[in-house]
């Protein structure tokens, strides 16, 4: 630790308040975000703090710390910065985040953070100019993060955007229909689809397609179970229907492959690139079809709401099975593959590179909120200008 810093309780470098309560049935829709102990959960009309401001989880999840730029309301299962005491909001947020709350968490059936003991904790701050110097460090690594993870959002949609535009819209076939040239496509891509449609009871369909169901598509298959006390410590990505949920040192399914929610979050949709290991709350996919296609496919069938309105949220696969869907001949699949896989490996690239990058911004954010490293070595290693 640089001697120059001042070591004080936390409670001398900020104050620590508990949100507010706002129960679901007084919330109505604004622009103002609404801060749970698990990050944004929904917005208001009304905001109860001035941003920019830093907040932990009190009760339910402890010791995620997020930092909010804009006015908010902080719910009551959270504690937030009143008072930063001229110290910097994003410097805070980053310091915090090396705190161990556990440590400072009520000892009852269900734990929560006590204030009081918080603010006793000891803390070593340095000056306001440093303190700026290393939120900038940090700050630019989660904003390179933020960036990789816009464009991939962006990727994906228009991997989307042309599953729907050929396979749901039918534009290709509307075009030549027209007698039009399909929009943004070579001759032999167009030359893949028909110019008219034919009825096929219930539904209209391109010339030379079929209806069919989604059992035609692909297999919905049952993860297995695998305890959390069961895990043995690897990189093998464990996928429940709420997403990663840890990491094991076996795969149950190579990649690339599909996970769906089956149970409690049902009809979420993942793609996981590596071998990886589904529980028994979700299904994987078993493609008869290129895995693209079905991916996307899913994602149009509004599988969230097809609860089985059981105790627990559940997913029929046999309902699923008897979806209707129209199926283009293989060369129509093939060349979409194509199309969605140059996305996806870009999407993979960039998630890749942000996983790097969020390596990086742990190893210093200990080492730089200590002291232990010298700023000029970060923001090297940061590689800032």
């Amino acid at each position: 630790m640089n001697s120059d810093w001042r070591t004080a309780k936390l409670g001398d470098f900020i104050e620590l308040k508990r949100g507010y309560d706002l129960p679901r049935a007084e919330r109505s829709l604004g622009p103002y975000p609404l801060v749970s102990s698990a990050g944004v959960s929904d917005c208001h009309s009304d905001a109860m703090v001035h941003g920019p401001g830093v907040v932990t989880g009190r009760y339910g999840t402890i010791g995620q710390v997020y930092f909010v730029e804009q006015d908010f309301w902080p719910l009551n299962t959270t504690l937030y910065v009143r008072d930063f005491k001229g110290n910097d909001p994003k410097f805070i947020s980053y310091f915090l985040k090396t705190v161990d709350f556990h440590a400072y968490s009520d000892k009852a059936a269900v734990p929560g953070l006590n204030r009081n003991h918080l603010h006793e904790a000891v803390a070593a701050i340095p000056d306001l100019a440093t303190q700026q110097r290393i939120a900038k460090c940090l700050g630019a690594l989660d904003d390179r993060i933020a960036l990789l993870r816009e464009t991939n959002a962006t990727l994906e949609a228009i991997a989307q955007a042309l599953f729907k535009s050929w396979f749901v819209d039918f534009d290709p076939v509307r075009a030549k229909q027209q007698g039009l040239a399909p929009a943004g496509m070579d001759e032999a891509t167009a030359a893949l689809f028909p110019d008219g449609f034919e009825v096929l009871a219930p539904t209209r369909c391109p010339l030379g397609w079929r209806v069919g169901k989604v059992e035609d598509l692909l297999e919905l298959a049952y993860g297995k179970a695998l305890k959390a006390t069961d895990r043995i410590v690897g990189d093998v990505p464990v996928y429940g229907s709420g997403g990663l949920t840890g990491f094991h040192n076996q795969a149950l399914i190579d990649g690339p492959g599909l996970v769906v929610g089956r149970k409690g979050t049902i009809g979420t949709l993942y793609w996981e690139d590596r071998p990886f290991y589904p529980i028994d709350t979700v299904f994987y996919v078993r493609p008869m079809v290129p895995l693209t296609f079905c991916f996307h496919q899913l994602a149009m069938l509004g599988l969230n709401e097809m609860n089985t309105d059981g105790a627990v949220p559940g997913l029929n696969r046999n309902n699923v099975y008897r979806l209707q869907v129209i199926i283009p001949p293989r060369a129509a699949l093939d060349a979409f593959d194509d199309a969605a896989n140059a996305l996806r490996q870009r999407v993979t690239c960039n998630r890749q590179q942000a996983q790097t990058i969020a390596t990086l911004r742990d190893t210093l954010l200990p080492r730089l909120i200590s002291g232990q490293l010298r700023l000029p070595e970060a923001e090297a290693l940061a590689e800032l200008d």
